[in-house]
């Protein structure tokens, strides 16, 4: 199944910059549309490059195969993001319901006081409606909170202003919904409040609007297990937004416009990092959202440092990692920048025999899927 419509097929483009190389059949049946009974009762597709070999395990296994493959010790970078209830739900001064999936990350917004004692923030947005809104056309959301569109962006993307009484984040706790990824095609319910959520999630960093999926299967006993082994763990934050499911729609990925994300990387995290380096000890990214914030605050500082602030980092062919050496991760849509980027770790050809032993194998895909790991 395809998720877009593709672009012809260039002979002219190079074949790792061919947006075709990246597809691969995928029956719906296989699309995780529910979690795993228990997080850690995922299966896990080890890839070691090293070795050049494919093998499926559970994933409760990950600290004894991360104790056998890095004898020497490992850390384990995961992002500590929280996902809020994004999407809610409200009405126009005509009756017509209005669909809102707020794209800024709460901790983000510019807040100023209203003359008549509210809250005003500009932000970006989704905004879904029967009839299409103007721009001044104002929608109330509850009577705690109304949006007012401003501009219209590139697909789809509005820029809004938000006014509202109280703490925005019980608003949103309040009368929002989870944002599942659309090829989930289901509503959410209770239980993704807590599955949708990785159990190490920082309420303080409250406002991504897809989770860190590779990051969901960890329970609390893989966790202390990895410590008994002496696999430490750092963290960082990026808010994961709605840029994540884009589609790349050029023939040639080279000409694809990578979204851009806020991402925070404490000072703690850096030092954790430069020590491990130092000593020899791999850096593990838990997912592709940490290994783009890793790689991303060395693209902006040219070293291993602290940082904060945006990244639009881009990783396909050519691209080294400088900080990741290797990944924990879901697996991708076909034909999406994240499988661009874990082809441009591990090799394109590894990557699509992985994804056909996972087929073959009955793993589960996307963000309630199984995990690979790449060694």
């Amino acid at each position: 199944m395809r998720f877009h419509e593709a672009p012809p097929v260039n002979p002219d483009i190079p074949p790792e910059f061919r947006l075709s190389s990246y597809f691969y059949e995928l029956p719906e049946e296989r699309i995780a549309r529910r979690p795993a009974e228990r997080r850690d009762g995922s299966r896990l597709l080890v890839l070691d490059r090293e070795a050049d070999t494919r093998r499926v395990d559970e994933f409760r296994n990950l600290p004894d195969i991360l104790a056998t493959r890095f004898p020497q010790g490992a850390l384990l970078v995961a992002n500590n993001s929280r996902v809020f209830p994004a999407r809610v739900f409200g009405h126009r001064a005509t009756g017509g319901r209005v669909e809102l999936l707020l794209l800024t990350p709460l901790p983000l917004l510019h807040v100023k006081p209203t003359p008549d004692g509210r809250n005003s923030a500009e932000a970006e947005g989704l905004i879904r409606t029967a009839k299409r809104m103007k721009p001044g056309e104002t929608a109330q959301f509850e009577e705690s909170l109304a949006v007012t569109l401003l501009e219209r962006g590139d697909f789809g993307r509005c820029r809004l202003r938000l006014e509202w009484t109280g703490d925005i984040t019980k608003i949103f706790n309040d009368i929002g919904h989870m944002p599942l990824p659309p090829y989930l095609e289901r509503p959410d319910d209770a239980a993704d409040r807590e599955r949708y959520q990785t159990v190490y999630a920082d309420a303080s960093k409250t406002g991504s609007v897809a989770a860190p999926t590779a990051g969901l299967h960890f329970t609390p006993e893989v966790r202390a297990g990895l410590a008994a082994r002496g696999v430490k763990w750092a963290e960082v934050t990026l808010y994961v937004g709605y840029g994540t499911f884009s589609p790349v729609r050029e023939a040639d990925i080279r000409e694809h416009k990578m979204h851009a994300e806020y991402v925070e990387v404490p000072d703690e995290t850096a030092r954790a990092v430069r020590e491990a380096k130092a000593a020899g000890v791999p850096v593990v990214a838990v997912g592709t959202t940490s290994a783009r914030s890793l790689e991303g605050m060395f693209a902006a500082k040219g070293e291993v440092a602290a940082f904060a602030g945006e990244t639009d980092i881009y990783i396909l062919p050519g691209r080294r990692f400088n900080v990741v050496d290797a990944l924990l991760t879901n697996f991708h849509l076909p034909e999406s920048s994240l499988l661009i980027m874990v082809s441009t770790l591990a090799g394109r050809e590894r990557i699509m025999a992985a994804y056909a032993l996972a087929l073959a194998s009955g793993l589960r895909f996307f963000s309630y899927g199984d995990a690979m790991l790449i060694l």
